[in-house]
């Protein structure tokens, strides 16, 4: 069964930092492209990075760019999301994904003062 558990969320001040995970399990991880989509209140889905499947190229929505940076550990099955200067306009749950094979359940992220 394939499973994505992302965690890593949490409430933090503007300016600050958090590190999202996502466990990836069920099949070969190195494989596949994966990405972090995020759905703030009220708002539709939001494509936020992407990463190839052995890390080596990433892209990033330009409202993240500079801030947020995305990689994996093909060894432990895991996807990340460094996030930098977190803005209140980062507030959103944070999924990741793969197209072809599913989602997680999300982990909710919240900037505010």
């Amino acid at each position: 069964e394939v499973q994505f558990v992302e965690s890593g969320g949490g409430l933090v001040q503007p300016g600050g930092s958090l590190r999202l995970s996502c466990a990836a399990s069920g099949f070969t991880f190195s494989d596949y492209p994966m990405m972090w989509v995020r759905q703030a209140p009220g708002k539709g889905l939001e494509w936020v990075s992407f990463i190839n499947s052995n890390g080596a190229t990433t892209t990033y929505v330009n409202s993240v760019k500079g801030r947020f940076t995305c990689s994996r550990d093909n060894a432990e099955n895991t996807l990340y999301l460094q996030m930098n200067s977190l803005k209140p306009e980062d507030t959103a749950v944070y999924y990741c994904v793969n197209s072809a094979l599913g989602w997680g359940q999300g982990t909710q992220v919240t900037v505010s003062s």
